[in-house]
């Protein structure tokens, strides 16, 4: 029986040394030879996609809003040109006179002939001025953010001079746009945290799947001296490092997409689009997530090997 005893504390000591080291070649598991990793690249990729997507969107309407706090725009609606160019005159003159009014600008006509082209046509083409007057448009800024009190105070000293004007808020015009920003990006955080639940889903299933294919081995080593925390760190270690590989490669796909897509959308030269471009802390963020995903792996591992060896033993 010494001789039996014996054995038995050497084959403790020994799994003790192994565990120690966190070798997980003592319960084999496959690291890149299954899908695991490759869903989780896919996962990956789609996650820094769905992120990039609502940072870039945060950017542009921070942006835009940015561009358009303090500004509003009068139109001097008057059917008779030369009414309509003594108002605008008036106009002027009356906003450079009001305090916290920093900038007055006239829109150049070519501007507002651009503007309209798509729609109307070209006014020397179509004679559009004497067919359909077009209003004289001023551009001013504000000192500070455009509430409805100051509207109607700028609104009232204009009408005094200008009985034709009508003041805007520019941003009240983009309004709808921001609305639909918010809700892309409120999609963009609801899809990033769908795919995170996906992994962890992923990463349960290949875990309870490891777990039943190595079941034999578990209970030699539990007879052996081995605890759940020390088998849950072998698990752990194999899924983190595939965890690791797969989000690499889905961070390398999903910035071919955003290039290749930032590229595509940058030739259409529109202001909104080109604001939202990446900075360096966006792309920070992107780098971020196979970190966040592999250690998400890791996490929902540990607690899955450990929950089912406890019920399993």
């Amino acid at each position: 029986m010494n001789g039996l005893d014996n054995l038995a504390q050497s084959a403790r000591d020994i799994w003790r040394n192994i565990a120690g080291s966190n070798r997980p070649d003592l319960i084999p598991l496959t690291r890149f030879s299954g899908p695991m990793p490759w869903v989780i690249a896919i996962m990956v990729a789609l996650t820094v996609i769905a992120l990039a997507a609502g940072l870039a969107l945060n950017n542009a309407a921070q942006s835009a809003k940015a561009e358009l706090e303090g500004g509003i725009t009068i139109q001097i609606v008057e059917a008779r040109a030369d009414v309509r160019e003594a108002q605008s005159k008036a106009a002027h003159a009356r906003l450079q006179s009001l305090q916290g009014i920093i900038s007055v600008r006239r829109v150049p006509q070519s501007e507002v002939d651009a503007l309209i082209e798509p729609w109307l046509g070209s006014g020397t083409e179509t004679g559009l001025d004497t067919a359909v007057p077009v209003p004289i448009l001023i551009d001013a800024r504000l000192d500070g953010p455009v509430t409805p009190g100051r509207l109607t105070a700028i609104q009232q000293a204009l009408l005094e001079v200008a009985p034709s004007a009508r003041v805007d808020a520019q941003s009240s015009w983009i309004e709808p746009v921001f609305d639909a920003i918010e809700s892309l990006q409120w999609l963009a955080l609801a899809l990033v945290v769908l795919l995170a639940m996906a992994l962890a889903s992923a990463v349960l299933l290949a875990a309870r799947s490891a777990l039943g294919a190595s079941r034999n081995t578990i209970e030699i080593v539990h007879l052996l001296g081995g605890t759940d925390s020390q088998v849950a760190r072998i698990f752990q270690r194999s899924i983190g490092v595939g965890a690791a590989g797969g989000g690499f490669v889905g961070l390398l796909l999903a910035i071919v997409v955003i290039l290749f897509l930032g590229k595509r959308f940058a030739s259409l030269g529109a202001g909104l689009v080109d604001s939202g471009a990446l900075g360096f802390w966006d792309w920070l963020m992107l780098a971020a997530v196979p970190i966040l995903a592999a250690g998400l792996a890791m996490l929902t591992a540990r607690l899955t090997v450990i929950h089912t060896l406890r019920k399993m033993l």
